[in-house]
């Protein structure tokens, strides 16, 4: 019931926001999921056995989210910084695993809300699409699992996840990715709509599990308790921080826009 009443409160908020707040507000709220779900990362890494960025970490992941210049420079400034500021670590052999850990951590959740950001600028309707892609993958998954589910998915990762719930939240996919797309974009032809939906679905399942094993190596459930019923704020966007980049690749380099 937890898990049912989050969501009936998160979604509507987060469609307005999507669709109507403007691009200062939208940043903003961004920002604070970003940063909330990069705090707790940080508690996994730590889980680990490595030292957290700190301060350098909101710092470079704001800079993610805020530069207007695209291309190499940035992240190639941002791995460096972490490398020189971890050169502190004792012993030094902790340095290179410090600094991969905020590199990893800035550009995965950071710089994925860029690409959000960025599809919201093509097209709001884009980045609600993908979202709404996750919202029924995961529903689909989770319920479908939770009553059909018995061949386990990655039992060593994360036991509760099956292959039935994995087809359902791909064919829940489709069918609501299909809708949405004839909906908004009828001049799309069906394939192309069809290949983003399953790059996108795919993306955040794969997404999910990756988070999984990062909290599973870090020996915990969840990354936090924010969200009654979801665990925390990077518990309810890991699919996301995978498939917000990916779509945006698509529509970017495949879709006229």
């Amino acid at each position: 019931m937890k898990r049912v009443l989050t969501a009936l409160i998160l979604v509507p908020v987060a469609v307005a926001i999507v669709l109507k707040a403007p691009l200062p507000a939208l940043v903003i709220v961004v920002a604070a999921v970003a940063c909330l779900s990069y705090r707790e990362f940080e508690r996994l890494v730590t889980g680990h056995g490595i030292a957290r960025a700190g301060l350098l970490g909101y710092g470079a992941g704001s800079a993610v989210l805020l530069a207007p210049a695209e291309g190499w420079a940035l992240p190639t400034l941002i791995a460096a910084l972490a490398l020189a500021a971890a050169m502190r670590s004792r012993p030094p052999a902790r340095a290179l695993p410090q600094a991969a850990a905020m590199v990893f951590g800035v550009l995965w959740i950071f710089g994925a809300w860029r690409c959000g950001l960025e599809l919201r600028s093509v097209d709001p309707h884009w980045l609600l699409f993908v979202l709404v892609l996750n919202w029924v993958g995961d529903t689909a998954a989770y319920y479908v699992g939770r009553v059909f589910g018995s061949r386990k998915l990655a039992p060593g990762i994360s036991p509760a996840k099956t292959w039935e719930g994995a087809v359902a939240s791909i064919l829940a996919a489709l069918a609501s990715g299909w809708a949405y797309a004839r909906l908004l974009w009828p001049e799309m032809s069906l394939w192309p709509s069809l290949a983003i939906v399953v790059v996108c679905n795919l993306t955040a399942q794969l997404g999910d599990l990756t988070e999984s094993a990062v909290k599973r190596g870090a020996g915990v459930k969840d990354s936090g308790a924010s969200l009654p019923g979801h665990g925390g704020w990077l518990d309810r966007t890991d699919g996301l921080l995978f498939s917000m980049p990916a779509v945006y690749a698509c529509v970017r380099w495949f879709v006229p826009v």
